[in-house]
């Protein structure tokens, strides 16, 4: 069984996030970088799926040299290599793009596992777009994954309930919070730390470095404004105030 595990290195969520250049570029200093919170579910998961069927686990990120912690956290977890695509990640197409190129070329895999999108950019667009190029079956949104043979058995949330569904291996899913519990995320020992030295961390060259999106400004979200407390009995005063302050009456 080869697993690929694609790994996004996504800003703590308490860090304190600023932009620079006239908002157009996240400023990354004093900034802690883990890994992305979809992504260390489907690392498990993967971790799993080797325990009891054997096989390589391989996580795979597109960044440049500060990502490198984050993958070295990943062997440290128990996967077995790690490969890096030497550029910066601006966009879902790009990103795709490069692992899909690398893994056609280089890697073919049984099931490659995504986050359902990133908690930076919450794109969730490079699971679907790595299916498209590699001509894969996708099932994103999935918190559920059974193995039986060359089958998968999946279960993945929709509007108003669960979906079952059974696909034939290779494939790939978009994991999400269920694929496994939080309480069984890996947390590094001595011992996987030091092996994850000795792990193979590939570097790479992008073999395409064009990109398709241009971002132009970040923007903060407005802080919150003062609450208005209104009495309980007094009905009027709030729709007053929902009409002609909140506007949405």
């Amino acid at each position: 069984m080869n697993i690929v595990v694609c790994i996004s290195s996504v800003p703590d969520t308490t860090a304190k996030i600023n932009f620079t250049d006239n908002g157009s570029k996240f400023d990354a200093n004093g900034v802690q970088f883990v890994i992305n919170p979809y992504d260390e579910f489907g690392l498990t998961k993967a971790m799993m799926l080797k325990e009891a069927t054997g096989g390589k686990v391989t996580v795979i990120t597109v960044g440049d040299a500060t990502v490198e912690p984050v993958m070295r956290k990943s062997l440290a977890i128990g996967a077995d290599a790690a490969v890096r695509i030497n550029m910066n990640a601006t966009d879902s197409y790009s990103t795709a793009n490069e692992i899909a190129n690398y893994l056609n070329n280089n890697n073919p895999a049984d099931i490659i596992i995504t986050g359902r999108e990133s908690i930076d950019y919450n794109g969730g667009a490079v699971g679907g777009m790595l299916a498209e190029m590699m001509s894969l079956p996708f099932v994103n949104a999935c918190n559920g994954l059974e193995l039986s043979g060359n089958t998968a058995k999946l279960t993945r949330e929709i509007d108003g309930g669960k979906e079952i569904l059974s696909c034939e291996l290779p494939l790939i899913i978009g994991g999400q919070k269920g694929l496994v519990e939080e309480s069984d995320l890996r947390i590094p020992n001595m011992r996987g730390i030091m092996q994850a030295r000795q792990k193979p961390l590939e570097v790479l060259e992008a073999f395409d470095f064009s990109s398709n999106t241009n971002t132009l400004k970040f923007y903060k979200p407005e802080p919150k404004q003062a609450v208005k407390l209104v009495n309980a009995d007094n009905l009027d005063e709030l729709i007053n105030l929902l009409h002609n302050e909140a506007k949405v009456l």
